[in-house]
Order: structure tokens, then sequence, then C-alpha cells
């Protein structure tokens, strides 16, 4: 697990044209400059990758060119952000056919009042059971409104399949840390938490960043791994900077003006999410090239 979850996983992208359908070529474009940057792993159709705006045959679409696409060395990780259990259940089962070789489960939230701990237990437990993938615990309440508890988490680290989790909240992963261990792994989802996670124990994170400045973040993870100190903490305040000027400031539709800025192919989110506009993909290019990373 360790090889396969050790390193930065970029949460790619799904590419659409201008008429908001598929654009397959442009993904392929992406899963090759990252490849070549050196990036481990491929969240695909994680939030950044709109798993919520794709349907199901064109999911199917885009793990079946992730996989064709990428590298021997890389993973591929499946997101899954459904309501219904056996929709999970169902989804994993076609991703592992596909090629994923991990999944990241984000819990249901529609019926929020209703996700005791008790009924998250019973749901990613259950997914778990039955997967055919190991699988890793998303806490996004940023996505979800709902913050997976240090207790929930700790009673879920003991299931054998599942391996990590993925922690996309502002703060707190501190309290996820004593969970790492060689058969669970704590992994920040975010550029600002990814260095000071590795000095920390941790082994590698999924980061949006890596789908703009994949380089950048590949240099920011060996500086963790090296435990540099001295170089890692100047990196971490640039990648910080930089993740609040495009995700931070854009989210999504962000991500994917710096992609195109940076030579790599965004496209347009798929609406009711808007692409930036003129004026502001004006700023964004300005306050990249001012960090000098265009």
């Amino acid at each position: 697990m360790h090889d396969r979850l050790g390193g930065v996983f970029a949460p790619v992208s799904t590419p659409f044209r201008d008429d908001e359908e598929l654009d397959l070529d442009a993904l392929e474009f992406n899963i090759d400059f990252y490849a070549r940057a050196g990036i481990l792993g491929l969240l695909v159709l994680g939030s950044n990758g709109e798993t919520r705006s794709v349907n199901e045959e064109e999911k199917s679409r885009v793990l079946a060119t992730a996989a064709a696409a990428k590298a021997p060395h890389q993973v591929i990780m499946a997101g899954a952000a459904y309501e219904a259990q056996r929709d999970t259940e169902r989804y994993f089962n076609i991703a592992a056919g596909l090629g994923a070789e991990f999944g990241l489960l984000l819990s249901p939230s529609y019926f929020r009042q209703a996700m005791t701990d008790d009924v998250l237990f019973e749901y990613f437990a259950r997914v778990a059971d039955r997967s055919p993938i190991p699988l890793l615990l998303y806490n996004a309440p940023g996505f979800s409104g709902i913050s997976l508890s240090v207790e929930l988490v700790t009673r879920l680290a003991e299931h054998p399949n599942i391996v990590g989790m993925k922690h996309s909240a502002a703060a707190g992963i501190e309290a996820f840390y004593p969970l790492e261990s060689e058969q669970f792994h704590v992994l920040p989802g975010s550029a600002n938490l990814l260095f000071p996670a590795m000095l920390a124990g941790s082994i590698g994170g999924t980061v949006a960043l890596a789908d703009v400045f994949p380089v950048l973040v590949q240099d920011l993870y060996r500086n963790g791994a090296e435990r540099n100190e001295i170089e890692g903490q100047a990196h971490h305040e640039l990648c910080c900077r930089l993740n609040k000027a495009i995700s931070g400031s854009y989210g999504v539709s962000g991500v994917k003006a710096a992609m195109d800025l940076a030579g790599l192919r965004g496209g347009i989110p798929r609406r009711p999410l808007l692409p930036l506009t003129t004026e502001q993909a004006a700023a964004l290019h300005e306050v990249l090239a001012g960090e000098g990373v265009l």
C-alpha cells in the first residue's frame, strides 16, 4: 500500500468541450503531462473531476480513458459520491473492472441529519465489505456538509479493506495523525496541508494544485519526504499562495482556467458552474505570472 499510495495524486479534472460534451483527447493529453512530471496517482472523478455532473455512461468512458492513458507507474483512484449504497457498490465493481486500484468514498449527505456515526459506519464498512478494491474515506465537509469524526475513522481504520482517508477539511487533520500506520494512511487533500502533514508522518496527498503545476507539487512532496524544512518551508508558502489564488478564489473553475494558462487543457466546467470571466482570468494570470510560475 505504501508504494501505491506514497506520493502525489492529482485529482484530475474532467475536460469538456465548449458544448459541454466530454473531451477525452484533452484528458489523455493531461494524463500524459502528469506522467512525464512524475505524478504517482490519478484521482479520477473526484470533486475536481465534477463527479456529480457526469452521468454513469460518461464515468465509464472517463475511467477507461484514464486507465488506457496512464503510465505503467501510475495508480488510478476512482471517486464515488452517491446517496444510495447499492449505487456505490455497483460503481466500485465497474471502476475495478475498468482499471481502478483504489476507491475514494464520500459520505451520503442528502439526509444529513440521519448521518450519525453509527449510520456512517454501517455505510462505509458494508461498502468496503463488498468492494473489489481497497477504499479510502473522503472527509470533505465543504462538499458533503459532514465532518467525519475521529471516533468514526478510528473504528473504520480497523477494516481490512479501508486503507486510508483523504482529509479535505480546512483544519483538523492533526487529530487523525495517530491513525497513520502501515495499514491505514492519512492523506492531506490540499496543497496547504501537504508539507506539514508529511513532516508529521503522512506518505503523500491528493492536491488540486498538482492539476496545474505537477512539477512544483512533486518538488514540495520531495521536500516533505526528505524532511527538508528549510527549502520545504519556502516552497510550502509559495504553494499556499498559488492554491489560494486558484482553488481558494475560484474553485473548480479556477483550476481549469489555471490549467489552460499553464499549458494543459482545462476547458470549461459544466453548468451550473461557470468559467472565469475575462477579468477574473486576467487577474489570475497576473498573480501566477507575478509568482514566476508562468
